[in-house]
């Protein structure tokens, strides 16, 4: 009989999946889908017309026009972002920490993949100097960097990275010849969306960037697998679109149906889902505040997270009293954790940071309730802490963590 923690170990069986919403499907979205379940046609590879114009519309909104031909969609951003690093070829570079199913995919291909570490106020966004010399010492190494992933608002550290500070990443890739796929799945999840200010690579470098986004980061359950990717006008970016297809094709890697109807629904946001994915970034941006005040008062270090429906906690300066516990790596610090909070806490060697560090992702999720109806109360509620389960798990994260 094999152990189910040495097994959760692996690094791409057992990777952590991003923080779900922990919220009842939105009714408007479920009708879609159940109105749409006696399609027995899938989507072609790289989505239909309807779907493709739905993410224009989305992104022009946002300030990127585009063209449904210049668009594609697949099941979810890890089939879509393999089937992008597949058609872009050459070595990868990625931010340290990153998600954790960047690394895989590139392994997958029998590509190289490097971290480059990220400026101390933000994750998802190399440093430009700290990329230049990566860049250099791949290829001094024989190596071909053709690519370079980021994420403007960061799943593992749930921060959104400057402007300048990306406009400055972005200089030295394109600089250096880098051709850059921005990960946006989370932009819409800002806790403060009057107060944070986020810009797409693609605003600043349009000709050099693809845009990819997972649509379950703000509009759609994660179990109906949805991704779409917005190409550049370019002669180069099309004939990569053309191949991406060819490996959707190839792998058989195409939207389903009734999803896609439902997808495409959601990209339009129509106001039910606009209301739903601002509520539910408040909600999880009230709780990740309160979760960080008590990871800084354990004696731990969190960036103050701005994004998404997690925190990413550092606790290093908590190494000797968890030594004594026999926590000395990450890997432990996971199982450790996960025990006490009775959440999984994916430790930060998931996520490309070095096994040394004592760092873990902590989601908000497990905070709204132990079921559907208490979450659907959580959502409601005119002040979610106030709620006395919400308050029961609060000071159960905090007992959890004082308790190190």
């Amino acid at each position: 009989m094999h152990g189910t923690v040495a097994e959760g170990r692996g690094p791409v069986r057992y990777g952590p999946p991003a923080p779900g919403t922990g919220l009842p499907v939105l009714p408007e979205l479920a009708g879609v889908l159940a109105g749409a379940a006696g399609r027995t046609a899938p989507e072609p590879p790289g989505g239909g017309l309807r779907l493709r114009e739905a993410a224009c519309g989305y992104w022009r909104r946002r300030g990127l026009r585009g063209d449904p031909e210049l668009v594609a969609a697949a099941p979810g951003a890890p089939a879509l972002l393999f089937a992008l690093l597949a058609s872009y070829g050459g070595d990868v570079l990625l931010p340290r920490p990153c998600p954790a199913w960047w690394t895989p995919q590139a392994r997958l291909l029998g590509r190289p993949a490097y971290h480059v570490p990220t400026p101390a106020e933000c994750g998802g966004v190399p440093d430009p100097y700290a990329l230049l010399e990566t860049v250099r010492r791949v290829r001094t190494e024989g190596g071909v960097p053709r690519l370079l992933v980021l994420s403007v608002a960061d799943d593992p550290t749930a921060t959104v990275a400057p402007p300048e500070t990306v406009r400055e990443a972005c200089e030295a890739a394109v600089g250096e010849g880098l051709h850059i796929i921005s990960d946006e799945t989370w932009r819409d999840t800002l806790h403060h969306p009057h107060d944070t200010v986020l810009f797409s690579p693609a605003e600043m470098c349009p000709d050099d960037v693809t845009v990819l986004s997972d649509l379950s980061g703000a509009l759609t359950p994660a179990g109906w697998p949805a991704a779409v990717a917005r190409f550049p006008a370019t002669e180069r970016a099309g004939r990569a679109r053309a191949r991406t297809l060819d490996v959707l094709t190839a792998l058989g890697s195409v939207v389903a149906g009734p999803v896609a109807e439902a997808a495409a629904h959601a990209l339009g946001e129509p106001d039910a889902v606009a209301v739903r994915m601002r509520r539910a970034a408040a909600l999880h941006g009230a709780l990740a505040e309160a979760a960080h005040r008590a990871v800084l008062a354990a004696g731990a270090f969190a960036r103050p997270p701005q994004a998404g429906r997690h925190l990413y906690a550092d606790l290093g300066p908590l190494r000797k009293r968890l030594a004594a516990r026999g926590v000395t790596d990450s890997m432990e610090l996971e199982e450790y954790l996960t025990g006490r909070l009775g959440a999984p806490a994916p430790g930060g060697h998931r996520f490309g940071d070095e096994l040394g560090a004592l760092r873990a992702r902590l989601a908000t999720g497990p905070l709204l309730g132990a079921t559907e109806e208490e979450c659907a109360r959580t959502l409601e509620a005119a002040d979610p802490l106030e709620l006395p389960h919400v308050r029961r798990a609060l000071a159960a994260f905090g007992e959890a963590l004082d308790g190190l």
